[in-house]
């Protein structure tokens, strides 16, 4: 390792140069590919390290808390964490949602907040406040490793190789990691006189880290498979994001002989005659609830947000299988499998045998099917009647329009669940992604925004209050845009409200002034305002417009659909629910004959 020859001539604007270019050259060497930077003073000496770093994307972003959750949206669409720049004080602050979001989805992001040196804490410095573990117990790791100097020269790139390692393989799984970095003014100087310590030869990071046991081993497998996860048994596999490989989750629906129920975000919605999409739908007929309960549940990744589906498959004997968090939030798992699932399905299909494997469907999958097929006619009926745009029509349509080998992120609240319950089947494969650690509608169109900045063409479904929270993520650099069409469900309000008993306990208007929240601003207007072309989606051919809309294109575009009232969407919902219900009824009845 190289050091000055003469220590205390360096400067600290030149060593701080050195240390903040090891870090980002550790960065690079751990696969690290985009950087998300905000405006600041005190972050100036990562801010030009960065920016220096060719093999970086640079992203500068106006607003911190719209930051924080574009390079969420990298690490969602990469799983590699985007770097995240902001200087001391409430910009750090400002993080802490998007945090929180990477804690509980899993989601790796390397935070990065500038801080004030000691001798300027606690003495009414201006930007200045407590930043050490400023985010609670939601990073993997957090270090501050105080301002650089010739002591500590030695840890430097370890810290940086770290971070990364953390942020991707920690002990609690992918998430986010908080260093907290102070700086001494000058804030400006030259690495090269500070002098960036040596790294690994050929490039290699300095620490290079293996996870912990991707796959349980060959004991556990064969007393699953002669117990819980026996061939023949009255089994159901759920599964969501996380899941693994598509075709290594089939290989085991098959040799198991049990329906596959797919969330949208598993990719698992192609076609196959063991995938059930309509599952909401399904489990609302009380006639086929009844005669299907399952003595056995697979999880595969993370779980529905759907209550009917949580609350149809209590009860059954539950095993989970998710490589990075405990997802067990009913508590009711009978065991819990931390491996990688698609290790995990193929050493259950290898477990069962290639007899097993050619094993036909029998009748408890195919009464599983005969469900599927009668409950997806009948949303296609049902979705067409009426005229105008529903909102579980549009979730429908999105899903069914956009491109091939583009990405669907939408938003919690009613979208997710309508995507859930209403989005069909497709052949070609689309990415489904959502916020689903916190559950929250913040942040969603600058998460969307990380997306198509990383991976390319990608649609967010949005509802207006969703749409109106986030609406700094519409400020950008001019004439820069990316690939993102913004679909927003304009309703007046929060619409997910009038589905609780609120709606009808409260009057009328206090729950509108509580719960409807109506806003007085347009989504068309806001988004013009912005800058940003924009689409008005209503009427009877509206499906045609929304279809044209959503063609992929270079730029950015707001698409706003026209809604009825949200007493008006709950009545849809019912009406499209019961159409679901009967028509599932009638394939029971005929079985039952």
């Amino acid at each position: 390792m190289s050091v000055p020859s003469d220590a205390s001539a360096v400067g600290d604007g030149d060593r701080q140069a050195a240390f903040c270019a090891a870090l980002v050259d550790e960065w690079v060497r751990a696969g690290v590919r985009h950087a998300v930077v905000c405006p600041g003073s005190r972050s100036t000496p990562l801010a030009v390290a960065i920016a220096s770093e060719p093999r970086l994307a640079l992203h500068v972003r106006l607003d911190e808390r719209s930051a924080g959750f574009t390079a969420l949206g990298i690490g969602m669409a990469t799983g590699s964490p985007a770097v995240m720049v902001v200087t001391s004080g409430t910009a750090a602050a400002e993080l802490h949602a998007a945090v929180v979001e990477a804690d509980l989805a899993g989601v790796p992001l390397l935070v990065c907040t500038a801080d004030r040196p000691p001798e300027l804490r606690d003495v009414g410095a201006p930007q200045t406040i407590d930043q050490t573990h400023l985010y609670g117990r939601s990073p993997r790791w957090f270090a501050d490793p105080g301002v650089p100097d010739e002591a500590a020269r030695s840890s430097w790139r370890s810290l940086g190789s770290r971070s990364v390692a953390e942020a991707v393989s920690g002990a609690r799984g992918p998430g986010p990691v908080h260093l907290n970095l102070p700086f001494r003014e000058p804030l400006l100087g030259d690495a090269v006189v500070g002098v960036v310590p040596e790294g690994r030869p050929d490039g290699a990071p300095w620490h290079r880290v293996d996870a912990w046991s991707t796959a349980p081993s060959a004991g556990s497998v064969d007393e699953l498979v002669s117990g819980a996860l026996a061939p023949g048994r009255r089994g159901v596999i759920v599964a969501g994001a996380g899941c693994g490989d598509p075709s290594a989750v089939l290989a085991v629906a098959r040799v198991l002989g049990w329906p596959v129920l797919a969330d949208p975000r598993s990719g698992l919605r192609r076609g196959d005659r063991r995938v059930v999409s309509a599952t909401d739908g399904i489990l609302r007929a009380p006639s086929f609830v009844a005669s299907h309960r399952p003595d056995v549940v697979l999880r595969l990744g993370q779980a529905w947000a759907s209550k009917v589906v949580h609350r149809s498959l209590a009860g059954a004997d539950t095993v989970v299988v998710d490589r990075d968090s405990w997802s067990d939030p009913g508590r009711a798992a009978l065991r819990v499998v931390r491996a990688d699932p698609t290790a995990f399905c193929r050493a259950v299909v290898a477990a069962c045998g290639p007899a097993a494997a050619a094993t036909p469907p029998g009748e408890w999958a195919g009464d599983w099917e005969r469900a599927e097929v009668a409950a997806q006619r009948a949303l296609t009926a049902s979705l067409l009647a009426g005229g105008g745009p529903t909102e579980p029509a549009v979730a429908r349509h999105v899903l069914a329009t956009v491109a091939p080998d583009s990405t669907v992120l939408v938003s919690s609240s009613m979208p997710v669940r309508d995507l859930e319950a209403f989005g069909a089947p497709r052949p070609e494969p689309v990415t489904v992604l959502a916020n689903r650690g916190a559950n929250g509608i913040d942040g969603v169109v600058s998460t969307a925004l990380g997306v198509a900045l990383a991976v390319g063409p990608t649609t967010a479904l949005v509802g207006d209050l969703a749409f109106l929270h986030d609406v700094s993520a519409l400020v950008g650099p001019t004439g820069q845009r990316a690939p993102l069409t913004v679909v927003v469900l304009d309703n007046s309000g929060g619409g997910i409200f009038s589905f609780l008993p609120q709606a009808e306990r409260l009057p009328a208007e206090r729950f509108e002034h509580l719960f409807g929240t109506p806003q007085a601003n347009d989504p068309v207007a806001v988004a013009r305002g912005f800058g940003w072309d924009v689409v008005e989606v209503d009427g009877p051919d509206w499906s045609a417009t929304l279809e044209d809309a959503l063609a992929p294109q270079a730029g950015g575009r707001v698409v706003v659909v026209r809604l009825p009232d949200r007493v008006t969407n709950v009545a849809a919902h019912d009406r499209i629910n019961g159409a679901v219900v009967e028509a599932v009824e009638a394939v029971e009845a005929v079985a039952a004959e």
